[in-house]
């Protein structure tokens, strides 16, 4: 790559000057977030969005219900309004921000690792090594078995981690449970 007198080396070479990087240089934000070598992040399926919106539907009428019954008897009917407002809000950002949340799921199986990421305000990649799982679970609530969908779930020693693939079609997290648990087998490195 040539550097021009004109351009200031960092921005010819990508680097960080404020400045967007080049339509073929990844940003820091990506490079850090990429999925393993040689592979792409799997995505779950959209029916993830109508899960989390039912869910929010389910939470925000009754806690809007009680939120006004409780401000209108204690404090006032003059409270209850901005309350239930308040409540009826934040249910409609969660309602909006769902697609967000779906397409911010992601997961990748490397050679040696499970790779997964997620999360729309804090951002999140999880690495698991093959041998060090433990435990792996299929798992379908009332309302995921109704939407033919299912949860994932990769347990390790570690109780901290918190790896699991929601959304995933009961096929797909059927297959994806068969396939980690056959590579923890192989990758065991024991405790």
């Amino acid at each position: 790559m040539e550097i021009s007198a004109s351009q200031p080396p960092s921005e010819a070479t990508g680097g960080s000057t404020g400045m967007p990087a080049g339509p073929d240089v990844p940003s820091p934000m990506e490079t850090a977030f990429a999925p393993p070598r040689g592979t792409t992040w799997n995505r779950v399926d959209p029916v993830l969005t109508w899960y989390r919106r039912l869910l929010i539907l389910a939470a925000t009428i009754p806690s809007a219900a009680v939120v006004g019954l409780c401000a209108g008897l204690w404090a006032g009917w003059g409270w209850s309004v901005p309350l239930v407002a308040l409540v009826l809000a934040a249910g409609a950002l969660g309602w909006v921000t769902a697609p967000r949340v779906h397409a911010s799921w992601g997961y990748a199986e490397g050679p040696t690792d499970f790779h997964l990421t997620h999360g729309v305000l804090v951002r999140q990649l999880i690495v698991i090594p093959y041998g060090r799982m433990q435990v792996v679970d299929v798992t379908a609530n009332l309302l995921e078995q109704a939407l033919g969908i299912a949860t994932v779930r990769v347990r390790t020693a570690a109780t901290t981690t918190d790896a699991r693939v929601p959304g995933l079609r009961l096929e797909a997290a059927a297959q994806l449970r068969d396939r980690l648990a056959a590579r923890s087998e192989t990758f065991s490195t024991g405790l």
